[in-house]
């Protein structure tokens, strides 16, 4: 049972510290490691991983090709390490009805402006939108339509919610609200 006042509804965001994100960054850079380290074994002319041999690669141009793709990786492996240890795009979503207010948070990349908070006046919300694209790379975005602004997206890109889950949240939100929805 919630303690939460039947007024205020909170729907927490999940950001980029995810299983499967963590197993990524995990995978690249071991692989990446492992480039590098192979593409360096053939610079020097010894194995620096144990059982893989690196005599049948010339450094130029395998070895150098195999280096460069490794720092790219490791690179790469940090960037997704960095956004998944600061959980960017995660955050919350706020709704406030005796207040009369709502609030839409994220955790943006680092910088001046990392912290993303949308202050609305529950008024000024004229719908809960639905946008859903079929095909190869489907998508699903639940928005706010708001009077004087653009549409708020209040889901994380990629989220892969059947098409079912997707229209309960966005009945579930209009009822709270007491706002139309658009986009069936």
């Amino acid at each position: 049972m919630s303690s939460r006042p039947k007024w205020i509804q909170v729907q927490f965001i999940r950001g980029s510290r995810t299983f499967a994100n963590l197993c990524r960054a995990f995978i690249l850079v071991c692989g990446a490691t492992g480039f590098l380290l192979v593409g360096f074994s053939s610079c020097i002319g010894e194995d620096l991983i144990p059982r893989l041999s690196s005599k049948q690669i010339a450094f130029i141009p395998q070895g150098l090709v195999m280096c460069f793709y490794g720092i790219a990786g490791l690179f790469l492996g940090l960037y997704l390490w960095c956004t998944a240890f600061r959980n960017v795009g995660g955050g919350y979503n706020y709704f406030d009805k005796r207040e009369g207010i709502s609030s839409i948070f994220r955790w943006g990349f680092p910088g001046e402006h990392r912290r993303i908070c949308i202050q609305l006046v529950l008024k000024d919300i004229e719908a809960v939108g639905l946008e859903n694209k079929e095909g190869f790379l489907s998508s699903r975005i639940l928005y706010l339509k708001v009077r004087g602004r653009r549409s708020i997206p209040l889901t994380r890109i990629g989220e892969n919610l059947t098409p079912e889950d997707m229209e309960e949240k966005a009945a579930e939100l209009a009822r709270f609200l007491r706002v139309s929805i658009e986009g069936f």
